[in-house]
Formats: structure tokens, sequence, C-alpha cells
């Protein structure tokens, strides 16, 4: 992916961030990134093709900050996905905190996305799922969706400008004591 195509999602997540995924139209985004919408079209000829790849980039941006996790390929516990959740691990430029909220609220609207998204999920349950079974868990799946529903929730209320967001840390920490307490083994 050249660097200009990669500038442009960039701006395009911090749209959809900073304006709600009702701001973001290819004329916005064109806007945002200091060109004319034709030059953009360069890029991406619709906006179908620009949300493939920006959902794409987001994905394969949290994807490497996941392996970078695992040590000499080893399987990744349930505290160690926890931890890389809660703590935004994949960086300050996904902005996973304002980010998130707006595309579970864009899937909503928009099935492409909704698609895209479901498939990043597959891949988060998938290893989640690992982690529990890893951990003696009977009902992976279960215990998988119950997790990621709770750590991906924890956003709403303790994200950066939320409500709560002063209670962030002892949220966390709460998560990790009742992982821990559930999990011993790991």
């Amino acid at each position: 992916m050249s660097n200009r195509k990669q500038e442009i999602l960039h701006t395009a997540i911090e749209i959809v961030a900073d304006e709600g995924y009702a701001g973001l139209s290819m004329r916005a985004l064109a806007r945002a990134s200091g060109m004319k919408l034709g030059a953009l079209q360069y890029h991406f000829r619709t906006a179908e093709a620009m949300l493939r790849e920006l959902v794409a980039y987001i994905a394969a941006e949290y994807e490497k900050a996941f392996e970078a996790l695992r040590v000499d390929g080893e399987s990744l516990t349930v505290r160690d996905i926890a931890i890389f959740v809660l703590d935004d691990s994949a960086g300050e430029p996904l902005m996973g905190d304002r980010l998130w909220p707006q595309l579970w609220a864009m899937q909503q609207v928009e099935p492409l996305v909704a698609d895209l998204v479901d498939d990043v999920y597959a891949g988060y349950l998938s290893v989640m799922q690992q982690a529990l079974k890893d951990a003696g868990s009977d009902a992976s799946i279960a215990e998988a969706l119950c997790l990621m529903s709770l750590l991906e929730g924890e956003t709403l209320f303790t994200g950066r400008g939320r409500r709560w967001a002063s209670e962030r840390q002892a949220v966390r920490a709460s998560v990790l004591a009742f992982i821990d307490a559930r999990y011993p083994s790991q």
C-alpha cells in the first residue's frame, strides 16, 4: 500500500472517530485529505472500495499488533488478549476507543461494513476461543462471546471523553482480577 493511500485511510479513521460514520463521504474524505474528488477516486474508485480497504486496513493493523504479542509462536492467554483490548494495544493512530463504537453504529446501516466487521470479529473470536480451550473451558464459544462483550463494552463506558473515563484503570483491574480468578492456570 502506498504511503499516500495509507495517509488517506488514516484521515478516514479520524473522520469516523471525530465526526461519526455519517461524516465519512468521498467528498469529505477528499477535502480532509487535501485533494480533489477525482484524485481520491484514483485511489478508491467508489465509496464501497474505500470502505472495504478501510476496514481491511484496520483489521490488518490490529492483527499486526496482536501477532506482536505472541512469543515464539505460542498461543495467547485469556489475560494476554484482555490486556491487548483493554490497553488498546493497536495504538493511538487507530483511535480504538473512539473508532470502534462508530464502526458498530456504521454496521447497523451499512451491510458491507457489517460483513467486514463481522469478519474481523470472527478472527478475534477464534483466538479468544483457543485461549479459553487452552485454559480448560468446556464452553469456549459462549465464554469467548461473553468476554468479548465485556472487553469491547468497556470502551463505551470508560473510553476517552466518556462519562466514567476516570474509572478506566479500576475497571481494567476488575476485569483482570475476574480473568485471573476464573482462569488461574494461565
